[in-house]
């Protein structure tokens, strides 16, 4: 699941993406594969209204977890 979480956050910072967008790439019904709600529940993502739009970001969780994967060596 780790794996999927990094995905998403990797996904999120290519560019602003709408929470629309995010839900329709991202929501499972699996229970076994809850991707966007572990990484809500984890606080590593954001959601904030830009020009009436809701906008999913990664928050500063997020990025940190991000910096940490990628200075582990490969």
């Amino acid at each position: 699941m780790e794996a999927l979480i990094l995905d998403l956050l990797e996904w999120l910072t290519t560019r602003e993406r709408s929470y629309e967008e995010v839900m329709e790439a991202w929501r499972t019904s699996c229970p076994k594969l809850p991707v966007w709600e572990d990484a809500n529940d984890r606080g590593l993502v954001t959601r904030n209204e830009i020009n009436g739009r809701c906008i999913v970001g990664v928050s500063p969780s997020g990025r940190a977890l991000l910096d940490r994967r990628r200075t582990l060596p490969q």
